[in-house]
C-alpha cells in the first residue's frame, strides 16, 4: 500500500517521503508504527542528535522514536492523512484524511491535528 521514495517536497541530504502505491480510501488505516517512548527529560539528549527532527510527544511526559515508516511521513497544513496515537499498543497509526490516489505523497501536519495552522519550527526562520 505504501513505499519510500524520493520526495520533492523535502531538502537536505535526506528528500524521502511516503507514497501511495494504490489508491487509499478517505479513513483507511495506512500504517501502523511502533514507537520507543522515553521520558521528556531525556529529549536533551536527542536533541544533540538528527533524530530530534523526528521525534513527536508521546502524552505529556514523553516523547517518542517512531519505527517502521512513521518517522519518513512529510508535513503540510493541508494534509491527506492524519495519525492516532494508541497508548493501550504503544502505536501511531497513520490514516487518510482523504482520499489518496496511487503515487500520491503522504502528508501528515507535524502539529498532529490536520487543521492547526500555527507556523512549525522550520517556517519561523
Amino acid at each position: 500500500m505504501i513505499e519510500i521514495k524520493t520526495s520533492s517536497l523535502s531538502d537536505g541530504e535526506y528528500n524521502r517521503g511516503v507514497f501511495a502505491t494504490r489508491d487509499i480510501e478517505k479513513r483507511e488505516l495506512i500504517h501502523e508504527a511502533p514507537v520507543i517512548p522515553y521520558p521528556n527529560e531525556d529529549h536533551e539528549h536527542i536533541e544533540k542528535t538528527l533524530l530530534a527532527d523526528y521525534a513527536f510527544e508521546y502524552g505529556a511526559n514523553h516523547t517518542a522514536l517512531l519505527l517502521g515508516y512513521g518517522m519518513l511521513f512529510n508535513h503540510s497544513y493541508q494534509p491527506n492523512s492524519n495519525y492516532v496515537i494508541n497508548f493501550d499498543n504503544d502505536t501511531f497509526e497513520f490514516y487518510a484524511y482523504t482520499d489518496i490516489k496511487a503515487g500520491e505523497e503522504i502528508l501528515i501536519n507535524y502539529n498532529g491535528f490536520v487543521d492547526d495552522q500555527e507556523l512549525l519550527w522550520f517556517d519561523k526562520e
